[in-house]
């Protein structure tokens, strides 16, 4: 899919942007923080004509081509200036079989920001690679998104964040909920006493076992739907006014909504809750909800670039990393950190 035209951060140097044509980027490069005119680049003007060569001979170039022309009204044998991208004596060619390592990139082509030149739309046109070499991708890794200025909170810090919040869940469960656990291993306890019994003398039978109490299920109901609404409870207000958990508090990470850096809201906290929450209460569907829960914790390492799981791309959320001079228990001399960030909030191309 083709981005439209329009002025975006440059990937290669996100402290600028360029006019993207819909094919690559013309025009002068122009600060991130100023604000671009309407529609494209006005076009430069033609480059004044280098004055003639000196008369008196220079010795031969190393590692000219045969075929670059000479400057007007350069006397014969005297050595043109050098192509764009010509290597110096000794090095090869950016791109050239062989090279070892990668050299600078020629004008035009992708992590290059010369002014006044369009990067490459192909091979033999002016700003890129040489008629016959391939045009290369993004030099390296594209930089990663930091939506609303801020960096993305790690794999490690999310998980480790939803331990305690688990961790405080299960202690809220065992104070609230713990009367109708134990009624329901009242429930069921003389028939998995008596199913241990025979499964270690190596009697497989099940007849004559002892019926489950005809609460159990009821019980099992209630435990669900008890379990369910405390982590609700826990969750959904935290996360609407602030973005932040008890766990999340503790990791520096809040998450926010991809359009806006704002609260998320009671209706999008919700939504958000109700991915990885209501499956709790298919838990006795032989571990069903369990299932799902596990999906959606995992599906954040597969997604890119805003690495959101299942629940943040339902209610259009990231989870970001927090500023420390949001925090209020970090030195003051730190705020500068983090929110200076040059790039503003925008998509690149």
């Amino acid at each position: 899919m083709s981005v439209q035209p329009g002025w975006y951060v440059d990937p290669a140097e996100p402290t600028t942007r360029r006019w993207w044509d819909g094919e690559g980027w013309i025009g002068a490069p122009i600060p991130v923080d100023a604000t671009p005119p309407d529609g494209p680049p006005p076009p430069e003007p033609e480059p004044a004509a280098e004055p003639p060569a000196p008369t008196s001979p220079a010795p031969p170039t190393a590692g000219r081509h045969p075929s670059a022309p000479a400057a007007p009204g350069t006397p014969p044998g005297t050595p043109g200036p050098p192509w764009t991208g010509q290597p110096t004596a000794g090095q090869p060619w950016t791109g050239q079989p062989g090279a070892g390592q990668p050299g600078h990139p020629w004008a035009g082509q992708p992590g290059s920001h010369g002014a006044g030149q369009p990067e490459g739309h192909g091979a033999g046109q002016p700003g890129g690679p040489p008629p016959g070499w391939p045009y290369p991708t993004w030099p390296g890794r594209p930089p990663e998104p930091r939506p609303h200025g801020v960096p993305l909170a790690g794999y490690g810090a999310r998980l480790l964040a939803r331990l305690i919040d688990f961790g405080v869940v299960f202690g809220l469960n065992a104070v609230v909920n713990g009367w109708f656990v134990w009624r329901y291993f009242e429930e069921t306890a003389p028939y998995l006493r008596e199913a241990v019994r025979r499964a270690m003398a190596g009697d497989s039978s099940r007849d004559g076992l002892p019926a489950i109490g005809e609460q159990a299920g009821g019980l099992q109901i209630a435990i669900l739907v008890i379990a369910t609404a405390l982590w609700f409870a826990y969750e959904v207000p935290t996360m609407a006014s602030g973005g932040q958990t008890l766990g999340k508090r503790l990791l520096r990470i809040r998450a926010v909504p991809v359009d806006a850096d704002q609260p998320l809201g009671f209706g999008r906290a919700t939504r958000r809750w109700s991915t990885m929450g209501m499956p709790t209460l298919l838990w006795f569907c032989c571990g069903f909800g369990l299932l799902l829960q596990f999906v959606d914790a995992v599906s954040a390492l597969f997604d890119h670039p805003l690495r959101q799981a299942l629940h943040d791309k339902r209610a259009q959320t990231v989870v970001v990393q927090v500023p420390r001079a949001d925090h209020p228990d970090t030195p003051t001399d730190d705020t500068a950190t983090d929110r200076t960030d040059p790039e503003p909030p925008g998509d690149t191309p």
